[in-house]
């Protein structure tokens, strides 16, 4: 649950607006959402302290109706008590699975493939999904859009680890118990979540997790 259920709120009037937006209603209905609109990107940026110019700036871009933002990330064990790890670039090195938003043109497992490779310098193959979590529910800050995340188990065929890429900083294959010291990209990853993600080393075969 978010923690601030105000922001929740206001997020969900916005997407609300814009999916009536997206139905192409009439003239005064049309004026009803967009001035809908324009309250909740002030409430916004109340809440934030930011112009609104910034607000309308950090949002997506929504054509149609509005549907959450999808975040993949492959999870890759090493035997049954290492998991691979990244340290982002962009957010001060800060450790987090291989990983980033959905592309379009890409399923879902091949996203995870690419961005292992893109970060790690490894190629993998997808080979099951493990969970699929709502982000609002698990410990990560909170943001203007909403968004899935989706864990992927993959298992390396190949290439060598480098010592960075464009995004990240150090690859390393962490031990299951030096995971609660690392310092954590918590808005791409939380520690909890890696935590239910754990059993499936030594059972793959584990059903599904879903929020």
């Amino acid at each position: 649950m978010s923690a601030n259920p105000w922001l929740a709120a206001v997020k969900r009037i916005l997407a609300l607006s814009q999916t009536g937006l997206a139905f192409q209603p009439g003239e005064y209905d049309r004026e009803r959402y967009e001035e809908i609109r324009q309250i909740s990107l002030g409430l916004l940026a109340d809440m934030s302290n930011a112009p609104i110019e910034q607000i309308i700036h950090l949002l997506p871009y929504e054509v149609g109706y509005v549907t959450p933002k999808v975040d993949i990330r492959a999870v890759i064990f090493r035997g049954t008590d290492e998991i691979l790890m990244v340290q982002e670039k962009i957010d001060h090195d800060r450790w987090t699975l291989p990983g980033g938003w959905a592309d379009v043109g890409y399923t879902p497992f091949e996203v995870a493939v690419k961005e292992t490779l893109e970060e790690t310098g490894l190629e993998a193959e997808a080979v099951r999904l493990l969970a699929v979590f709502d982000k609002r529910k698990h410990d990560h800050p909170e943001e203007l859009w909403y968004v899935y995340k989706f864990f992927i188990l993959c298992r390396v065929t190949g290439g060598e680890i480098l010592d960075q890429t464009n995004e990240t900083s150090g690859v390393e294959w962490i031990k299951f118990d030096a995971l609660p010291t690392l310092d954590l990209s918590v808005n791409r990853v939380a520690y909890s979540q890696i935590s239910l993600l754990l059993p499936f080393a030594a059972d793959p075969g584990l059903p599904v997790l879903c929020d």
